[in-house]
């Protein structure tokens, strides 16, 4: 079961397959929590019904991201004691308090105010409800902060001492608050809002694509393009300092980042748009830039030094390939993602944003991109770090467990991606049915599940759901779309 490959490159694959399967759920749950505290926020100002019937819709899709974000964030947790025991006996006394931080301050506290925030609709008063759609809002967002704060101290290690061979702590506030927590911290935040954002809107587009024209999709769409402007353009500065930051902690990424091999002492420093990086012949096979660009960028000078990836041991250099691609995708999404933006606000100002077709399209097949992007950044992010599981202190084949072998990780690695298939994929079609079924008018919320006999007790997430998809698409269909 070894698939020809050593137990360090399994147990990589293992990980980096489990974890993005994860992250995509909890970015959707982080930013649909946000996007529904806001409209039972709206409703509650302005008492309009569209706000009320959206977050009926929506909260069914938070729910079953939700369910499956904790689900697959349980299974990923479990590697560190079975592929990377010995990365947890190392630096276990750091990371097990900030992932401890998380559970006794996040997910303790969606736990409390879910349950009335998905069935408390006529049972809790209305601003109770929305206190506890509130509190989920805010749990998800300090989970956020918990993770990356471990995450990137793993990147940027500060405020240890390392005695008898093991890590130990010496400054909490270092620790937590590391040299690129504060950037990657923003940065993710405001994926999450980008990846939330494009799916309302995604969604939006293929219901007016379908002829639908009432308030209730033309609100959607909106409200999605307008988060998406504010966070793509916030992203793009976020992201310039995140790059600073990392040339100034993690060179080697850095340089791999831009297919950058000789350190530029008498010369400005490109763009490179385009490279074929040959980690053996350390250089370029053939490259695509934009003068002086680079050093402009990451130095804001023109003529800017940068640091190459041959001054750094071959052995401590990232796959350069890899980092070097992935962090085009993601860049180049994002300035699609502010290109879909700027042109809905032109076609606003045109009176034309529920009328353009071609526009629809555009934002339909954007829909998904949050999520393409979300990944490769944290491929960037990531494999750039390696060798390193902790930068600069633990390399990652000195965190692999003693014990075990190849054929073990391989076995499980198919269990998992077999399992995965089965368990997420049905997820993950039974989140596109509702998004295909589409936000409907209903009755009034507050009498709607008011009591016994209206629906059982739920125990589980997933009982937000609460009617069969085919029901719910036969009865959307059956709605004419309001001019």
């Amino acid at each position: 079961m070894s698939l020809g490959l050593t137990a360090l490159e399994l147990a990589r694959i293992q990980f980096a397959f489990t974890v993005s399967f994860h992250i995509i759920f909890p970015a959707t749950s982080i930013g649909l929590a946000c996007f529904l505290a806001l409209l039972e926020w709206k409703w509650l100002r302005t008492q309009n019904p569209v706000y009320k019937d959206l977050f009926k819709y929506w909260i069914k899709i938070f729910a079953v991201a939700f369910a499956m974000g904790v689900v697959s964030g349980v299974v990923m947790a479990y590697q560190f004691g079975t592929n990377w025991s010995e990365f947890s006996r190392i630096a276990g006394s750091i990371t097990g308090p900030l992932l401890t931080y998380e559970v006794l301050s996040a997910f303790f506290l969606e736990a409390g105010f879910l349950g009335i925030m998905l069935f408390g609709w006529g049972r809790v008063s209305p601003k109770a409800h929305f206190f506890a759609t509130l509190m989920v809002a805010v749990g998800t967002c300090i989970s956020m902060f918990w993770i990356l704060s471990s995450n990137s101290w793993m990147q940027t290690p500060q405020g240890f001492a390392i005695e008898n061979g093991i890590i130990v702590p010496a400054d909490w506030w270092a620790i937590v608050f590391n040299p690129s927590f504060p950037y990657r911290f923003a940065h993710m935040a405001a994926a999450a809002f980008l990846v939330s954002s494009l799916l309302v809107a995604g969604t939006a587009a293929w219901h007016l694509l379908k002829g639908r024209r009432d308030e209730l999709v033309k609100k959607s769409f909106s409200m999605g393009l307008w988060m998406v402007l504010i966070t793509s353009c916030l992203q793009v500065v976020i992201g310039d300092h995140h790059g600073l930051n990392t040339l100034k902690h993690q060179p080697a990424k850095l340089a791999a980042i831009e297919g950058h091999w000789n350190t530029n002492e008498d010369h400005a420093m490109p763009l490179l748009l385009f490279a074929i990086p040959d980690m053996e012949k350390e250089a370029n096979a053939a490259e695509i830039g934009i003068p002086y660009l680079g050093s402009l960028i990451l130095t804001h000078t023109l003529d800017g030094k940068v640091t190459g990836l041959k001054d750094f041991a071959p052995e401590d250099r990232p796959n350069v390939p890899t980092v070097f691609w992935s962090f085009r995708v993601m860049v180049g999404l994002g300035m699609l993602m502010v290109l879909l933006s700027l042109t809905a606000l032109r076609l606003r100002k045109k009176g034309a944003l529920y009328e353009a077709s071609w526009f629809h399209k555009f934002a339909l097949v954007m829909g998904p991109t949050g999520y393409i992007a979300l990944l490769a950044g944290w491929v960037t992010t990531e494999v750039g770090r390696q060798p390193w599981v902790v930068y600069g202190v633990i390399r990652t084949q000195d965190g692999l467990s003693h014990s075990v072998t190849a054929d073990q990780v391989g076995f499980s690695l198919i269990v998992f991606v077999l399992v995965y298939a089965v368990v997420f994929g049905s997820g993950i079609y039974y989140m596109l049915r509702l998004i295909k079924a589409g936000p409907a008018f209903s009755g009034d919320l507050e009498t709607q599940h008011a009591g016994p006999g209206h629906f059982k007790t739920p125990l589980r997430p997933l009982s937000a759901v609460d009617e069969p998809i085919d029901e719910a698409e036969a009865a959307q269909n059956k709605e004419k779309p309001h001019d």
